[in-house]
């Protein structure tokens, strides 16, 4: 009998990337939480199950993704979720560019700089899940959000990246995919009717798709949206 898989949440201490990782705890995976503040990380896998992992992990700093991915050793699932949104309410014209910087440093950078990390290590055992939690603000189909405009177009440059990896790992054993989970109910949008438990679900079905599964597409639900 194998083992089971390893799969890691960034920004898991909360909201979705908590309830991503309960729900990837229920199906048998081997969790790590993760967040910026070790204790923060810890009382999250405490809430979730005295078997589950913690570490801290700022994804904006190289050094101490660096050192988790040297302590925490191989994972096979990836799940970029840390995130932030600064500047709702904001306009294309006349947001400040130390905001969109700072959202760029979390929102891609900070999931460009952990699949470094821990993808290569996928590539070299045949085998992975890399997802990006994206949004439907980020896509051309559904049209960006000038009202976010930092946000949306930090997500726009997460689907980017998640085709990039795609091809980078195509034919490896590792699918790279990116979510979008819809209006949900965590602090960013306190109003929103679907709640976290829901939208994990569907992240979790495409953080643990099959052998056959895509690789380099936007997931929503069980269907696949347009960029």
């Amino acid at each position: 009998m194998s083992e089971p898989r390893i799969a890691l949440i960034t920004g898991a201490n909360r909201g979705l990337g908590h309830a991503t990782a309960a729900e990837l705890h229920r199906r048998g995976l081997r969790v790590i939480v993760t967040a910026r503040d070790a204790d923060d990380a810890a009382e999250a896998a405490a809430r979730i199950g005295p078997d589950v992992r913690s570490h801290p992990l700022d994804v904006t700093d190289p050094g101490g993704v660096e050192r988790a991915a040297a302590r925490l050793g191989p994972v096979d699932v990836l799940v970029c979720n840390a995130g932030v949104l600064l500047d709702a309410g904001d306009d294309p014209l006349s947001v400040p560019l130390e905001r969109v910087e700072r959202t760029l440093r979390v929102n891609l950078l900070g999931g460009w700089r952990v699949a470094q990390a821990f993808v290569p290590g996928m590539v070299s055992r045949g085998w992975g899940r890399v997802l990006f939690v994206s949004s439907g603000t980020g896509s051309f189909s559904v049209g960006l959000w000038t009202g976010a405009p930092a946000y949306s177009v930090s997500k726009t440059a997460v689907n980017g990246l998640t085709t990039m990896l795609a091809t980078c790992t195509k034919g490896t054993g590792v699918l790279v995919n990116a979510v979008n989970p819809g209006q949900t109910r965590t602090r960013m949008v306190p109003t929103a009717s679907r709640t976290p438990d829901e939208a994990a679900a569907d992240i979790a079905d495409a953080a643990t798709l099959p052998d056959d599964g895509p690789t380099g597409v936007f997931l929503r639900g069980d269907r696949q949206m347009g960029w």
